[in-house]
């Protein structure tokens, strides 16, 4: 089963069909953005691509080493995402790009008007947990993202409608490209907070519920308790909280035992019923289950997977 965080590849061109074997390009147009498909099939060096807006660029096969303007160089793999601000240059190897093993990637062009506008009004009337920290999309820091399933949905549904014949593609289009960008800020900041917590303790009342959820991932973890820590009602930290980061607080506690349950049954000895109870869960039947949810297999899979790719 292919896991949440990557999109679907799309149906490759056929060889002879190609224009170039490097960046091959197939574009979709529609009112409220581009969508571009690029797809390599030889290995390439230092390949420059500007597309004037600001991009977001997904991997859906291969690999490539991304060079952006004042940053090291990166890998770059399927299941990622990059965001180019607007005219900048990226420039792009294809280490391993083969006729049989090319490189496909999506890159959505998207207008600075949508962008300040959806910011803006998410500003005005849902803003976040600190007045100091308002919504905004990063295109320095926090560029290099791992994708979250919610928005690889959100661009399996712009791809859809791309490809659509239906006459109200447009306007449903102009909706999506809006929820797209709120899942792009809402996956930063939870690279933010999520991943670099304890640089925010003294200044963001979620990192300190999060430090909090790590250090005691094991016990009951309450949202009432969860709440006081933030200094919020119980409705209001709930309600924020999902708003800020695209998952509820007890599903970020799910996400962060299932985490620690991977890394625990890479260990050969360790058995599917003891990472369960030294994960926080207490019914191996419920632990079973989500872990199938959110993984795509079982845990006992899941290990199996790791002695056979040992």
């Amino acid at each position: 089963m292919r896991p949440a965080h990557l999109p679907a590849p799309l149906a490759l061109h056929r060889y002879d069909h190609l224009d170039t074997l490097v960046e091959n390009r197939t574009v979709y147009t529609l009112d409220a953005f581009e969508l571009n498909v690029f797809e390599t099939h030889q290995v390439a060096r230092r390949v420059p691509l500007n597309l004037g807006s600001l991009v977001l660029t997904t991997m859906l096969r291969g690999k490539k080493v991304m060079h952006l303007p004042n940053r090291p160089a990166f890998d770059y793999l399927p299941g990622e995402s990059v965001i180019v601000g607007e005219d900048k240059t990226m420039e792009i190897d294809f280490p391993d790009a083969t006729e049989a093993a090319p490189t496909q990637c999506l890159a959505v062009a998207i207008p600075t008007e949508t962008i300040r506008y959806t910011v803006d009004l998410l500003n005005e009337r849902y803003p976040k947990a600190e007045s100091h920290s308002p919504w905004q999309l990063c295109e320095a820091a926090h560029a290099h993202l791992t994708n979250t399933p919610e928005l690889t949905g959100t661009l399996e549904r712009l791809i859809q409608l791309s490809q659509a014949t239906d006459a109200a593609k447009d306007v449903l289009a102009g909706f999506t490209l809006q929820e797209l960008l709120v899942r792009l800020m809402q996956t930063q900041a939870r690279q933010l907070i999520f991943r670099d917590y304890a640089r925010h303790l003294t200044t963001h009342r979620f990192a300190h519920v999060v430090s909090y959820i790590k250090q005691h991932l094991t016990e009951n973890l309450t949202v009432d308790k969860l709440s006081g820590l933030a200094c919020m009602s119980k409705a209001t930290f709930f309600r924020v909280f999902k708003r800020e980061f695209g998952i509820t607080p007890v599903e970020y506690i799910i996400r962060e035992r299932l985490s620690e349950a991977k890394r625990l049954l890479r260990h050969p000895l360790a058995t599917v019923a003891d990472v369960c109870f030294r994960v926080g869960f207490n019914n191996a039947g419920y632990f079973q289950a989500l872990f199938k949810k959110y993984e795509g297999m079982t845990p006992g899979a899941y290990k199996k997977g790791l002695l056979v790719n040992g």
